[in-house]
């Protein structure tokens, strides 16, 4: 009987211990994967660095990819955890095919970065020009850590759950 008792006490802990895990979710979760992958200790400094631009809130969280991997990008998208996305331009322009980017006029001005605003033609309507991404090539946030950003662009997903406070986000990351 107290081996039954001690038994289940030990299950219980565990599993409180186990839902413990984790930690709250953040605001708003980045995910970073370039053509050759993204190290996580680069993505470990930008999220530092990010964090001490925005403050407490909205909180943040960047996850990156050591590898390129076609598979784990569209799982990342299709699983619509992330409020930002950091990609190659090759697979920013491949995605944009399918329309799936929250458009930004609103939140950052489309003539700060023209690379970003593209042609996207949603079913059933006209295809509009809008933009889409911010291009990190030459990124301040980017080269006050140390790295270039050739070639990676920012976008938000239609998908993103909180998608005020990825805007919000996105502003910083895109400041000049």
């Amino acid at each position: 009987m107290k081996v039954k008792l001690l038994v289940v006490m030990l299950m219980s802990a565990l599993m409180i211990m186990l839902a413990g895990c984790g930690g709250p979710k953040p605001d708003v979760s980045i995910f970073v994967m370039g053509a050759n992958g993204f190290p996580s200790e680069a993505g470990e400094k930008l999220e530092a660095s990010l964090k001490s631009k925005i403050g407490e809130t909205p909180t943040v969280k960047l996850n990156t990819s050591p590898i390129f991997s076609m598979e784990k990008m569209i799982v990342e998208l299709a699983a619509g955890g992330n409020g930002i996305f950091i990609l190659g331009e090759e697979q920013f322009k491949g995605l944009s095919q399918q329309a799936g980017f929250v458009n930004l006029d609103e939140t950052i001005k489309p003539e700060d970065y023209p690379e970003g605003v593209i042609e996207i033609a949603e079913e059933g309507k006209p295809a509009e020009k809008h933009l889409y991404g911010i291009p990190l090539a030459g990124n301040k946030w980017m080269k006050e850590q140390g790295f270039e950003g050739k070639g990676l662009i920012a976008f938000i997903p239609v998908n993103a759950p909180k998608l005020e406070e990825a805007k919000q986000v996105l502003k910083v990351i895109a400041q000049k």
